[in-house]
């Protein structure tokens, strides 16, 4: 259960630290504001690492912390940001 819990929170607060870096370094502008980000943001970072778990040879030279690739949940998290904005933008 550790090892779950660890796993989820590492999730968390990857998508929480991409959140914070795309609106308000980056100062992109997102619906809903930060909580806007925050949310596609820890959507993104669990898909990237449930994309990671189903193809991880696809992932195999990205490091690994706690059994978390973080790097593909870095990359997932900020490309939904990303689109997100990108699509609300338009409007």
């Amino acid at each position: 259960m550790w090892f779950l819990l660890n796993i989820g929170l590492t999730y968390l607060v990857i998508g929480f630290a991409s959140a914070l870096i795309i609106y308000y370094l980056f100062k992109r502008q997102v619906p809903g504001n930060f909580i806007g980000a925050l949310i596609v943001g820890l959507i993104g970072s669990f898909l990237g690492g449930l994309l990671y778990h189903a193809f991880p040879h696809i992932f195999n030279f990205l490091t690994d912390i706690n059994d978390v690739n973080v790097y593909a949940a870095f990359f997932f998290s900020f490309i939904l940001i990303w689109i997100f904005s990108k699509l609300s933008s338009h409007k």
